[in-house]
């Protein structure tokens, strides 16, 4: 939880929405050109949605780039670009190896401003629907992760998400005393239109904390379609920038003086009785 005492500065921070493709190379240099818009626009802490270097033709795709912790071009890439923009970069989600060898874990790594890696969480939650003619079954190709994870950063303490991971309000209970979230997604058009913006706002609202959110958003090669609708949110559940469809960023100020103000205000989070079996604690 934000502590006034601890001083911490106002920022601009910046998610990133694309429309990515199957062709790694076009989608980090896609990215690169983005990052610099944030950068420009002033943002210190830059968001890239989930699977940014591809959206594949098939769900085998991902597999056959998977990269080893530590090793290849998209961590590379990402470090590079932390460390030449001074930026702290959440890679949006990328594909690492698993244990087993037709799958993936889907990775979400954090760079500081050096770019140093500091952080790695795997996505916990699989998505899997069946509506209409669209079908999706994410256990078939991703290994899940089990792990909640807290970044202590410069600008506060950062709790980390990925897509599905929207939906399960106990996860970012799990995440003690964080001051933002951060949630690259590849939402589809179809729960989107309905869920997003409000699951969104509601995970804000129910811990009193800004919400960087950062979408695929468009039509892509393989035919599938996203919602996108990159946004950032405030702890009083204020959509403070939004970006429909296509590439492009959204950048605003989080403001910890404000986030302090109101959680003073209305100390919901110091209201709670029921215990959570995920922390055993209120």
């Amino acid at each position: 939880m934000q502590d006034v005492s601890r001083a911490i500065p106002s920022f601009k921070a910046a998610a990133v929405q694309m429309a990515s493709g199957p062709n790694v190379e076009a989608n980090l240099n896609e990215a690169k050109r983005l990052i610099a818009k944030a950068v420009a626009e002033g943002a210190k802490l830059v968001v890239l949605p989930e699977y940014f270097p591809i959206m594949g033709m098939n769900e085998m795709d991902k597999v056959a780039v998977r990269e080893q912790m530590g090793d290849g071009r998209i961590q590379t890439f990402l470090s590079d670009m932390a460390r030449q923009y001074r930026v702290w970069l959440v890679g949006g989600s990328i594909p690492l190896e698993a244990s087993d060898p037709t799958k993936v874990r889907n990775s979400l790594l954090v760079f500081n401003d050096e770019g140093e890696q500091v952080a790695r969480y795997d996505k916990i939650h699989l998505f899997n629907l069946e509506l209409g003619n669209e079908k999706y079954c994410e256990a078939r190709t991703i290994e899940s992760g089990d792990q909640v994870v807290v970044v202590e950063t410069p600008f506060g303490r950062m709790g980390l998400a990925v897509c599905y991971d929207l939906r399960f309000p106990e996860l970012f209970r799990a995440m003690k005393d964080v001051d933002f979230f951060v949630l690259p997604a590849a939402f589809t058009a179809t729960t989107g239109k309905m869920h997003w913006e409000v699951l969104i706002r509601a995970r804000a609202i129910e811990n009193l904390a800004y919400f960087i959110a950062s979408a695929q958003g468009g039509y892509h090669v393989n035919g599938r379609e996203t919602h996108g609708h990159s946004m950032i949110v405030d702890p009083w559940g204020r959509v403070l920038d939004e970006l429909p469809r296509g590439s492009g960023v959204v950048v605003a100020e989080i403001n910890p003086a404000y986030q302090a103000s109101i959680r003073a205000s209305l100390p919901a989070l110091t209201h709670r009785t029921l215990t959570c079996k995920c922390c055993d604690k209120p």
